[in-house]
């Protein structure tokens, strides 16, 4: 409705400042005066106007990087020009400069504590090699041994008892040999009794020993030596099984002091990060100009109502300073959403500024924003409007950063075609009719409607230049029960 209203007002101005329209009264025993317009051949400008405002086609937004909220120590005033290097913003960190000098002890007793871990696991790497290296030589002894046992001392002793044996059997025969000898020297009386009986008595005594020495070799073959073998097999295994545990127990306490030593330097990197992020925070509090140019507050969005100034809070993240990096300019519109069908990035612009009066700036639709402004919106949740950028050809030195301007941007440009004002035409049951002025009276006429720019509609067929036609048409008539209606009404909606 309120563009309806809009429409019905420009109309009226329209009518009123068109110089070549035929205006006519009819009889005054008619009734009220009716007034006409005659249909126009000639060229027609079918535009889009949007008011904006001027803005550098390149710059250098320099947002605060400091976290969480901070003051505002000193602030350049905007539009100063500086140099690179210049100090334009300082912000207040003392809260933060206190808890860098606090870290700073932090890291030192980070620093130490990594130092300790480091030493702690030297001594056990030294530690753990000495107890490998003892376990390995207790192992290679018990093996030695054991090898020694079955290769050389078993082999002896058996050896040995063998030997004695075979001593003892050859002892009980030469025993038994004399025994028989001197039974018969005996018997032809050469010897006495007393010798018999020693040499038999030397001969059981030999049997004796040859029994003991078969009785120790069994022994050795089958107690003995498997005692002694299974006594050093199980010294050799438990040598290696402490070998083993000795290893594991050596990289047991490696590991753990390893891991301890990833704890301090893990925990030393944070608190080194945290020191630093500290002191990048402190020299991001000091804001210096990246190129010349000249200072423009970026004050912009909702919450950037309020111009920047010394002792302001900002927030991170917040744009604070703009610096143009280019000579050419940008002029920044939000289009209605009513306008989007229509106009189309790359279409031609012709800006005007207050500023330059009596002077038009060529450009070309460059940007439109695919979603509509957000906080524009959240002023009104009806408006929605999208952000749209128009590169302007030339203006160095004429326009500035910040300017209001007017943006026409050119949907249709005909060198000659036939057009009518908006209000001549009306729409019943889908389709377009005027009034044609004849001499019997108004006539109803069907015609083919282009566009429309505000003032006046484009006829593609049904009227011919130089007929009249009815300024007010019956809006009040209805046909087959329908509801008429302006088409210039509804196309300026469509098209503003």
């Amino acid at each position: 409705m309120k563009m309806k209203k809009l429409f019905w007002a420009g109309a009226l101005v329209a009518v009123a400042l068109v110089g070549f329209l035929l205006l006519r009264r009819g009889p005054a025993s008619e009734g009220p005066a009716t007034l006409y317009a005659t249909a126009a051949e000639g060229p027609l400008v079918i535009s889009v106007e949007e008011f904006g405002e001027i803005a550098p086609s390149q710059q250098i937004v320099l947002k605060n990087e400091v976290q969480g909220r901070v003051s505002i120590i000193s602030l350049i005033p905007e539009g100063t020009m500086v140099q690179e290097g210049d100090v334009l913003v300082q912000l207040d960190v003392s809260a933060k400069i206190d808890e860098k000098d606090s870290q700073e002890i932090t890291i030192q007793n980070a620093r130490s504590a990594l130092e300790v871990a480091r030493e702690e696991l030297e001594i056990q790497k030294n530690q753990a090699a000495s107890d490998v290296e003892l376990a390995e030589e207790s192992y290679l002894f018990a093996k030695e041994d054991l090898a020694k046992y079955e290769e050389g001392e078993y082999p002896a002793k058996l050896t040995d008892q063998k030997g004695q044996l075979t001593l003892k059997e050859q002892q009980v025969k030469q025993a038994k040999d004399k025994y028989e000898w001197s039974k018969k020297l005996f018997d032809e009386k050469f010897i006495s009794e007393t010798e018999l009986e020693s040499d038999e008595l030397s001969w059981k005594s030999s049997q004796l020993t040859l029994e003991s020495a078969r009785r120790e070799l069994e022994l050795l073959e089958t107690y003995t030596h498997r005692r002694d073998l299974a006594k050093y097999r199980s010294d050799m295994k438990q040598k290696e099984m402490a070998l083993i545990r000795t290893k594991k127990k050596a990289a047991s306490a490696i590991a753990k002091a390893e891991s301890d030593l990833r704890a301090k330097e893990s925990e030393f990197r944070k608190q080194q990060q945290k020191y630093d992020k500290l002191t990048n925070q402190i020299a991001k509090a000091t804001i210096r100009a990246p190129r010349s140019g000249q200072v423009v507050y970026a004050n912009e969005g909702f919450r950037s109502r309020e111009p920047l100034q010394e002792g302001q809070e900002v927030w991170e993240r917040q744009a604070l300073i703009r610096l143009p990096t280019a000579d050419t300019f940008i002029a920044k519109i939000n289009l209605h959403e009513a306008n989007l069908k229509s106009v189309v990035t790359g279409m031609p612009v012709r800006v005007r500024c207050d500023a330059v009066p009596g002077k038009v700036f060529p450009g070309r639709v460059r940007k439109i924003a695919p979603m509509p402004d957000n906080e524009r919106r959240w002023m009104n949740q009806d408006l929605k409007e999208y952000p749209t950028e128009v590169a302007i050809e030339g203006g160095a030195g004429e326009i500035k950063n910040g300017l209001g301007c007017k943006v026409e941007i050119i949907v249709e440009q005909y060198e000659k075609t036939v057009y009518v004002p908006v209000q001549c035409v009306v729409r019943i049951a889908g389709d377009s009719f005027v009034w044609v002025k004849t001499a019997a009276g108004d006539v109803r006429r069907k015609v083919e409607p282009g566009l429309a720019n505000g003032r006046f509609v484009r006829i593609v067929a049904g009227l011919s230049a130089g007929e009249e036609v009815s300024l007010s048409p019956p809006l009040s008539e209805s046909v087959a029960g329908t509801d008429t209606k302006l088409v210039g009404a509804e196309k300026v909606e469509t098209e503003e």
